[in-house]
């Protein structure tokens, strides 16, 4: 069996925040075969952060005597998406990470590459598209449909019955108003919630809504 080079993608500060979830996460579940941490980051100039080898993206693809996993650490979901075509396209397999104490109850279709901080829950009925991020504290509650590349900064409060489209970004502290069966609360298309943005109401694609109710961004 070959061993595993498992890479986090982007060695800024969350990046950084990713790494011991990773370490604790590999050293419980490799099943005892050998995995060799690294960041992956083009931009950095350090050969090392946080004890962990940094290598470049051609130096990382060239490991090919080595299953190669990669955990995209990038908050833009732009530049999420196209590194994980990018990845895709040259055999590297998107590694699922769940902090040890993220919770996920029943019925739930998590799609690839997730990205699960410590102290996230995703209770029942749920289906989750391609590399979600859900950072610190945030949780889905039942029956929400979120799309491919959602980002949750901290303590996003998703309440149930709530759809959100592909590449949303949901802000810090946002809550997300329960919707019903018949009428789901929705988060276009590449929406932005801001931070402690209670949102009441539908959000048109790529609009941008901050304060309690939410509303659009008036810009002066």
């Amino acid at each position: 069996m070959k061993r595993k080079i498992i890479a986090v993608y982007g060695a800024s500060g969350f990046g950084r925040e990713v790494l011991p979830i990773l370490r604790q996460q590999i050293h419980t579940n490799v099943d005892g075969i050998a995995a060799e941490l690294v960041f992956v980051d083009d931009g950095a100039t350090e050969e090392f952060i946080n004890n962990v080898p940094v290598m470049s993206y051609t130096d990382f693809i060239a490991q090919t005597d080595k299953e190669r996993f990669v955990v995209i650490a990038i908050a833009n979901s732009q530049v999420r998406e196209k590194l994980a075509l990018q990845c895709e396209s040259d055999g590297v397999l998107p590694w699922e990470l769940k902090a040890q104490n993220a919770v996920i109850l029943d019925a739930v279709v998590l799609g690839e590459g997730p990205l699960l901080c410590p102290f996230t829950c995703i209770t029942s009925n749920v289906r989750i598209g391609q590399y979600f991020h859900a950072n610190i504290y945030s949780y889905v509650a039942h029956d929400c449909v979120i799309g491919d590349y959602v980002t949750f900064a901290p303590g996003v409060k998703c309440n149930g019955n709530v759809h959100i489209h592909d590449h949303a970004y949901i802000g810090t502290g946002a809550i997300l108003k329960q919707g019903t069966p018949d009428k789901p609360l929705t988060i276009g298309k590449g929406a932005i919630v801001g931070m402690g943005a209670v949102v009441t109401k539908d959000v048109p694609p790529g609009v941008v809504v901050v304060g309690n109710p939410a509303k659009p961004l008036i810009k002066g």
